[in-house]
């Protein structure tokens, strides 16, 4: 047998030097790299004939069984065990020859002695001591043997198994169910069923009928209190029906009348009330004798742009164009900042547009000379969502914001506007279209009631002839003065339903007397 090592650069190459060695038909033992490439141990194919002969004349010995310990040990105790004495007890050699069983089979012989055991005791405390029956002779090995293997043979035979029963179903027998007690019973509670379920959805529901019957109840004697009140007291009566004609909420009109004193005229008494509890700037500068940068803002068509034309032609009117800047954020309207700017041309003053806040904040440090900057804003509805992105892109230090209300708006959408375009936080509100108001009544008290200031009025479309600066007094008696048509005008009938539908809550912001 000759055996080479080969050692090439490639594993092909190191094949070829094989090839050239031993042939085509040569044998590879092994291929593993090395520092040179590949190393290949390669034989002849004589040399495996040699080794198959070889292997031929070696004899073949069997290797011994192996024997498990387990064997070995039970083989050695057989062994070592000493013989029985045939004179012996019977049950011990019946028990000798048990322990030669098998493991399982002499678990289940146990298993079996002990149950036979346990009935004879049991047998014997059932049965008194004279009465007491002789032991019932055990069972002999073999039958017990066969019983065991009997048993192992069921066990492995299959069988069908009935489905394990929950405790809460376990069946009592006929005999102990009258046995059965409260404490026996589930500890669970069954989960609540539709008929369980109604008496208390019934409950639910006539509690929530008697809370609505308790509110109706209070709104209805609340408002029978009233006007019982206002019968007994003739100038009360007469004094709601004129607020409430004049356009007034009825929360404001009973504040007022709680609040009438025994003697004078109430008209009287309740204008002067309204006039001390209504803000305007009478005592104060004129916007265009101040200056400063003002932003006019509010919803669609309130004339905003219009209001911004007036207050730059009162103050060209005073300083001069030169001090007049004015800056235009309605660029999405068509042509909305073409109105301005023919309002700036007449002005001879130039109108500059900013499309964001960058912008803005660029135009102000430009015009930082001028004594007046007016800026004009796009009107939005108080239910935009671009309403908000239009007060941050005016939260610049320096912008003062002017609030445009229509006079002639309802009550209910001039809170929507004053809550929307935060009232709080404006220099003042300028009442537009004072001239279309059939009622002012309702836009007064708003204004009441959210404390806001009247800086300006406009009356008309004519610039800058209808701008004025009216005061508390003018206000309310032109609020006072309107007068319903006949189909709006009502009667003491219909007071009586507005009063007891309404709510009973006085108004967000108490009146001075």
């Amino acid at each position: 047998m000759n055996v080479k090592r080969f050692t090439a650069r490639t594993s092909r190459d190191a094949l070829a030097l094989v090839r050239q060695e031993f042939g085509d038909d040569a044998v590879v033992m092994s291929t593993r790299p090395c520092e040179g490439g590949v190393e290949v141990l390669a034989m002849a194919p004589e040399s495996v004939q040699q080794l198959e002969r070889v292997r031929a004349a070696v004899p073949r010995v069997e290797a011994p069984r192996q024997e498990t310990p387990r064997a070995a040990a039970l083989r050695a105790a057989a062994q070592a065990a000493p013989r029985i004495d045939p004179s012996l007890d019977n049950g011990v050699e019946q028990d000798v020859r048990v322990m030669e069983m098998s493991t399982l089979s002499f678990q289940d012989y146990v298993r079996e002695r002990m149950l036979k055991r346990r009935q004879t005791e049991l047998a014997a405390d059932s049965v008194s001591p004279e009465s007491e029956p002789e032991p019932e002779p055990m069972q002999p090995a073999p039958a017990a043997f066969e019983a065991a293997r009997a048993r192992q043979a069921e066990a492995r035979t299959p069988t069908r198994r009935d489905p394990p029963v929950l405790r809460e179903e376990i069946r009592v027998p006929a005999a102990a169910a009258p046995l059965r007690t409260a404490a026996a019973a589930p500890a669970f509670t069954p989960a609540p069923t539709l008929a369980d379920d109604k008496p208390r959805r019934d409950q639910a529901e006539m509690m929530q009928e008697l809370r609505s019957m308790r509110g109706l109840i209070e709104q209805r004697f609340g408002a029978l209190a009233f006007m019982e009140k206002l019968q007994r007291h003739p100038r009360q009566a007469t004094l709601t029906q004129k607020l409430l004609d004049c356009g007034f909420s009825p929360g404001l009109t009973r504040k007022l009348v709680e609040g009438l004193p025994a003697e004078g005229d109430e008209m009287t008494w309740a204008a002067s009330v309204l006039e001390r509890n209504l803000h305007t700037g009478e005592r104060e500068p004129a916007l265009e004798d101040a200056g400063g940068v003002y932003a006019l803002i509010g919803s669609t068509g309130v004339g905003k742009t219009t209001s911004t034309a007036k207050l730059a032609a009162a103050f060209a009117t005073r300083h001069g164009a030169a001090n007049l800047g004015l800056i235009t954020l309605d660029a999405y309207r068509i042509g909305a900042h073409e109105q301005l700017r023919t309002y700036g041309r007449i002005l001879g003053v130039p109108v500059h547009t900013a499309h964001d806040r960058a912008s803005l904040e660029d135009l102000l440090e430009l015009l930082a000379g001028k004594k007046m900057v007016l800026i004009d804003t796009a009107g939005m509805a108080q239910r935009d969502s671009r309403t908000r992105e239009l007060l941050d892109m005016l939260s610049h230090r320096s912008i003062n914001r002017l609030l445009v209300v229509n006079a002639a708006s309802q009550g209910e959408t001039i809170e929507e506007v004053l809550a929307a375009y935060g009232s709080g936080g404006c220099r003042g509100v300028v009442l537009s279209k004072l001239d279309e108001a059939v009622k002012l009544g309702p836009a007064l008290d708003a204004l009441i009631r959210h404390k806001q200031s009247v800086v300006a009025v406009g009356n008309g479309q004519r610039v800058p002839e209808d701008w004025h600066r009216l005061s508390a007094h003018a206000l309310v008696q032109h609020a006072l003065r309107s007068v319903a048509g006949s189909v709006w005008k009502m009667d003491s009938a219909d007071m009586n339903l507005v009063f007891a539908g309404s709510p009973l809550a006085a108004p967000d912001a108490a009146l001075h007397a």
